[in-house]
């Protein structure tokens, strides 16, 4: 009969499963200490703590072998503490059982792309967000167990956060409060989800926006400025002197919403803050009020620099810059250094002539409408700058008379109209307008322009689109694809019409799911790649019918 050899002490010292020191007799060392030591090396480093008579490395894993054990035993017992106060409770109607399943899909795993294409599957994560709109809009409450994966999702994607958090409810905030990972949830809710007291509630009132911490303080004046303007204005007044840059900055822009003339005294007084920041958004938010003294002052100003030339046959206008920036200026809001590449008088007239009401121009040249003012010719290349302040005055003082004016007729040969020097200038004058223009002018530049420059203003209008606005965004479509070049410089609007084009369009798409005939002009293969779009395309515009069908009409 064989019988295993005697360990030699070498084999003792060797052998990483050797029984490791009686705990009693093993020293109390803190765990970061035996990983510090473990990662440098006992060579480097050989502390005092170690047992004599043994190899360095042998007593440190004996050590930690202990140590491992004393930390898997448990945490020792102590009180329990108090249960959790149930979370508020959510009044709203459950779900429908098909909308259930729904939501459950659409929390699910994006489906990936195969070989880099997205195939001819509805992209499931950009359907939420409309999903989420939908819900909201009908008034349902969430099923509970969706929770934690909403919260997930909207963790994930910071433009999903508002409308998932408002269908989420008082649930969502409980669940935020006892999880680290959904403590976005409370930032995102003014007031960190707390209820704030009633407008009739002075005391309550008073005590939260002296003792309330600053995100309380925030939603609670803008709680209040929705309701009670003058109530809102006048609790910021009572403690404004003894406020911090920052906050006062912050607070004075939560006076945006009710904007009224009854502001103007205390947005004057603001004018001389110390804060630079606190002192232009003081004059930002008077120059968006008419009638206010500074929105005079500014008139006379631009007034003084924008004139119609009267020598000449034609009428004219001429423009004389400001040549300084006085402290009156300054204390006005206009800044008077100008960013790098910008020339100094040019930087002044623009701020001066954005600031200026709009309604004083027509008077100051000849009795004008809008549409003949940005008509007129310019002298002395002054015409960008002049309408491009006219351009954020019409946008800052929220014109649509001066906003159509500037955007000029969409069928212009120059896409970029009288007045608007960007897309970007664009849009925020298409924002000014009522939903039914915005899609009327926009279908009208695709139609001539194609949907090259398209983007940035269909992102501007009202969803679903309206039906000239969504024919003129499938024509443009259909016509590219017979333009026979690939699809993927389309894959913006494309994604846009899956969001935006009204589901009853899908029955006009089909004829265009079909793999079209190549010719010599067709780059290879284009064909099948569009006809995969479109029919992904119908694919998501059912899928969205069904949703809606699914949450019910409103």
């Amino acid at each position: 009969m064989l019988t295993a050899p005697e360990p030699t002490p070498t084999d003792r010292r060797t052998d990483m499963t050797a029984t490791p020191a009686p705990p009693d007799t093993a020293p109390d060392v803190p765990w970061d200490e035996l990983v510090t030591v473990a990662l440098l090396g006992t060579g480097r480093r050989t502390p005092a703590w170690l047992p004599p008579g043994r190899e360095a490395p042998t007593a440190l894993l004996d050590l930690a072998a202990v140590e491992t054990v004393r930390r898997r035993a448990g945490l020792r017992p102590a009180p329990a503490e108090a249960r959790p106060v149930p979370a508020a409770p959510d009044p709203r109607p459950p779900l429908p059982p098909a909308a259930v399943r729904r939501l459950a899909l659409l929390l699910s795993e994006r489906p990936g792309a195969v070989g880099g294409r997205r195939g001819a599957a509805p992209d499931l994560m950009e359907l939420l967000p409309q999903w989420l709109s939908l819900a909201n809009a009908r008034g349902f409450a969430p099923p509970p167990q969706a929770l934690p994966a909403l919260l997930d999702a909207a963790r994930g994607r910071t433009d999903l956060r508002p409308a998932a958090l408002a269908f989420a409810g008082p649930r969502a905030l409980w669940l935020a409060r006892l999880n680290p990972d959904w403590r976005f949830a409370l930032r995102s809710t003014p007031g960190g989800g707390a209820e704030l007291p009633s407008s009739e509630d002075g005391d309550r009132i008073r005590a939260l926006w002296q003792e309330g911490l600053f995100a309380e303080r925030v939603a609670l004046l803008a709680a209040l400025r929705t309701r009670q303007p003058a109530a809102a204005r006048e609790l910021l007044a009572s403690t404004w002197a003894a406020e911090r840059a920052e906050d006062r900055l912050m607070f004075l822009d939560s006076l945006r919403a009710g904007l009224e003339a009854a502001d103007e005294p205390f947005l004057e007084q603001a004018l001389s803050d110390r804060s630079r920041n606190v002192r232009a958004t003081a004059a930002e938010l008077l120059s968006a009020l008419p009638g206010s003294a500074l929105a005079g002052r500014m008139a006379a100003r631009a007034a003084a620099c924008v004139a119609i030339d009267r020598t000449r046959p034609e009428a004219v206008i001429v423009v004389e810059a400001p040549h300084q920036c006085d402290p009156g200026m300054e204390r006005d809001g206009v800044v008077p250094n100008p960013p790098a590449g910008r020339g100094e008088r040019s930087w002044w007239l623009g701020q001066l002539v954005e600031a200026a009401p709009l309604g004083a121009w027509p008077v100051r040249l000849g009795r004008r409408t809008p549409e003949e003012i940005v008509a007129l010719p310019v002298a002395d290349d002054w015409r960008d700058e002049l309408h491009a302040a006219w351009c954020r005055a019409a946008v800052r003082q929220r014109d649509p008379g001066w906003s159509r004016a500037l955007l000029g007729r969409p069928s212009a040969p120059e896409a970029g109209g009288p007045g608007a020097v960007s897309l970007a200038e664009r849009a925020k004058l298409l924002s000014i307008l009522e939903a039914a223009d915005r899609a009327d002018w926009v279908a009208g530049f695709i139609a001539t322009h194609g949907l090259s420059e398209a983007f940035q203003l269909l992102g501007v209008c009202a969803v679903p689109w309206a039906a000239p606005l969504g024919r003129a965004v499938v024509d443009a479509l259909d016509i590219a694809r017979d333009a026979g070049s690939y699809p993927w410089s389309f894959s913006g609007v494309m994604g846009l019409a899956e969001r935006c084009l009204d589901p009853a369009e899908a029955s006009r798409l089909d004829a265009l799911t079909a793999i079209p005939d190549e010719t010599e002009d067709t780059s290879p293969g284009a064909g099948g790649y569009w006809a995969e779009a479109f029919q992904r395309l119908t694919t998501t515009l059912r899928l969205r019918a069904t949703m809606r069908q699914e949450l019910g009409e409103p």
